[in-house]
């Protein structure tokens, strides 16, 4: 299933066929038509002070004109209307009365300033280099935390044709987060599932996914990538804390003390620069920025060449709603409804193979056959290398990796886009401790440490999936899809796998306890949502009547929020969560994920010793509780 960032990706479409310049899944940058795409050896400019680090340019190459000014404004930096000067003639038109004299001209206004002179003499904490879906959520994720930022990217506007096409459930929660999830769900339709299909289309096994996981939200939505990031740019115009400039292509980062110097060209080739604490590298899976850090991948084994169908037909096509993977080893092939007419199709073809108008209309016949005359539009036919890789590092300095900058996954669990938005959410919130809660830098350190592990389980995940559905003709193959038909038929094996991809984080500094790295579950709610109640910082949830007074400074130090597991109007679904992990009570990070449980009858966090000294806490690495009889525990503080 295709649900990849769409930031990276090489397609080898027919001239015409529009490929799209960020393509899920795939590895290289794509080519937008008549645009260049600066990478390769000996493209890195060299940077003359020590310790630079500088995104590779072709030298020579024409600057595609893109970009918008902030956010969505798109205006030529440097342009104005020629004034009319004062005392400007009137032609006159005959004999007749003479007419007043005119008074000079209004002048019209002067354009915003462009990029290269609002940045000028700037220093901002967080410079994001790209805007596609994980660059402008990071951007608003910061945002909400108070943090500011500047998006650079170097295309002019959000690249109309689809990408990425699935999300999880997640993902809608970091929307949700973002502001964005209620737009998103009018744009978008959940999805029933994953079928494994033989060749002759038998159904060998079902994955269900629910309306409602534990998120809150439809374990799967299909949709349209363009629309997600039209919705995505429009919430971060309206922040304050947030500018995005397009049209923009970053060429160096100089690692200075206390920050960096990011160097760019605008959309008329001028040079600007702009100083940020920190930069992040969102710029796709051919990342320039990747590339100047030196940066190499640890490859897991996967290559294989893909065709993508995009096509919109009001004709009757046989789905149930859902994908469907087709075990076919002659034919694999991947197909999923995204919208009310739009369909996506993945075949793995031969070298040779390059279907015209009539051919693939045979490939989707299993599907649909349109009447004679009825509309069949293929928006677009591109062919991709669908490869498995992580950067070995995801940091280097003062520059950090996320999305396909970071990871390229084939696409059969559809996880591309969600791991990219991950990342964002992992990220943000530590970056925006260390900025401005005090934390230790060590802290950023834990990104690379609970994000890639969980990444390469994903990646390794979809590779299993490919190779078991698609992994060749031989004995072995067959052996294989025969497995995983029988593993399929044993009770529970489906029921399992629908009720989430994605695993916990594995167990480090912060994720302590039992339930430490698992997600604190978004239960419905009589009124609102339980994510409100948590508020966007971190969170204390108890199920005991009252906090110990070992705990109560400690969540002030943290800034967290006081949440009683009772009597919030779910039906007592958050506390029995927390009976069944055995804990009194657990802490909430703001990315919802748990940093650390109180067991059942104990007074303190189990890892508190490895988390506090990181978050600066105040306290010492271990709480001194007085050895006498403690104190009646007080009630909880009202919400704040």
């Amino acid at each position: 299933m295709s649900g990849e960032d769409g930031e990276g990706g090489r397609p080898r479409g027919r001239a015409g066929d529009g490929a799209a310049v960020r393509e899920p899944g795939a590895v290289e940058t794509p080519r937008e038509p008549g645009a260049e795409t600066p990478r390769g050896p000996g493209l890195v400019e060299t940077v003359r002070e020590p310790g630079a680090v500088e995104a590779p340019h072709e030298p020579g190459a024409a600057e595609t004109l893109r970009g918008p000014g902030p956010v969505e404004t798109v205006r030529e930096p440097g342009t104005m209307e020629t004034p009319h000067g004062p005392g400007a003639t009137k032609t006159p038109r005959g004999p007749g009365p003479v007419e007043a004299p005119q008074g000079p001209a209004p002048v019209e206004a002067p354009p915003e300033p462009g990029p290269v002179e609002a940045l000028r003499g700037r220093s901002v904490p967080v410079v994001i280099v790209g805007a596609g879906p994980v660059g402008v959520t990071t951007a608003l994720l910061l945002a909400r935390y108070g943090v500011r930022s500047v998006v650079l990217e170097r295309h002019r506007d959000v690249y109309p044709l689809p990408r990425a096409v699935a999300t999880d459930d997640e993902v809608g929660r970091i929307l949700q987060a973002v502001g964005v999830y209620e737009s998103f769900a009018a744009v978008s339709r959940p999805a029933r599932g994953l079928r494994l299909l033989d060749a002759g289309h038998g159904v060998i096994a079902e994955f269900r996914r629910t309306e409602r996981g534990a998120h809150g939200f439809a374990q799967t939505r299909m949709f349209d990538q363009p629309v997600l990031e039209r919705l995505l740019r429009d919430a971060l115009a309206d922040r304050r804390e947030a500018e995005l400039w397009g049209g923009v292509e970053v060429v160096s980062v100089q690692e200075e003390e206390g920050g960096s110097r990011v160097r760019f060209r605008d959309a008329a080739g001028r040079a600007g620069e702009v100083r940020a604490s920190y930069v992040l590298a969102c710029d796709g899976a051919g990342s320039p920025l990747r590339e100047a850090c030196g940066i190499g991948f640890e490859d897991l084994r996967f290559e294989e060449s893909w065709t993508v169908l995009d096509v919109r037909t009001p004709a009757a096509v046989r789905t149930w709603e859902g994908v469907d993977q087709v075990c076919d080893p002659r034919r694999p092939a991947t197909f999923m409804r995204i919208g009310e007419d739009r369909y996506r199709w993945e075949f793995r073809l031969g070298a040779d193979e390059d279907p015209d108008e009539a051919g693939v209309r045979a490939l989707v016949a299993p599907w649909v056959e349109p009447a004679p005359g009825e509309e069949f539009e293929v928006l677009r036919t591109a062919r991709y290398t669908f490869r498995a890789r992580l950067a070995e590092r995801w940091r280097h300095g003062r520059v950090f990796l996320l999305g396909d900058a970071a990871h390229q996954t084939p696409p059969f669990v559809g996880q591309g886009l969600c791991a990219g938005m991950r990342d964002a959410a992992n990220l943000s919130w530590k970056l925006a401790r260390v900025l401005g809660g005090g934390a230790d830098e060590r802290l950023l350190d834990t990104y690379e440490s609970e994000r890639r592990p969980h990444a390469r389980k994903l990646i390794l995940a979809a590779v299993a999936t490919g190779w078991a559905m698609t992994g060749g003709q031989d004995r072995a193959a067959a052996l294989r899809r025969a497995a995983v038909g029988a593993v399929c038929r044993v009770p529970g094996v489906t029921r399992l796998a629908g009720n989430g991809l994605a695993p916990p984080l594995r167990r480090g500094v912060l994720s302590a306890g039992r339930l430490g790295g698992r997600f604190c579950p978004q239960p419905g709610m009589r009124d609102g949502t339980f994510d409100d109640v948590l508020g966007p910082s971190f969170a204390l949830v108890s199920g005991a009547p009252a906090l110990t007074p070992a705990l109560r400074p400690l969540a002030a130090a943290l800034g967290a929020r006081l949440v009683p597991a009772h009597g919030l109007g779910d039906g007592g679904a958050l506390a029995a969560w927390l009976r069944a992990g055995g804990a009194d009570a657990v802490l909430v990070r703001p990315d919802r994920v748990v940093l650390d449980a109180v067991p059942r009858g104990g007074r303190e966090f189990a890892g508190i010793a490895g988390w506090a000294p990181l978050l600066r806490t105040g306290r010492a690495a271990r709480t001194d509780v007085d050895a006498r009889a403690p104190s009646p525990a007080e009630p909880f503080s009202p919400l704040r």
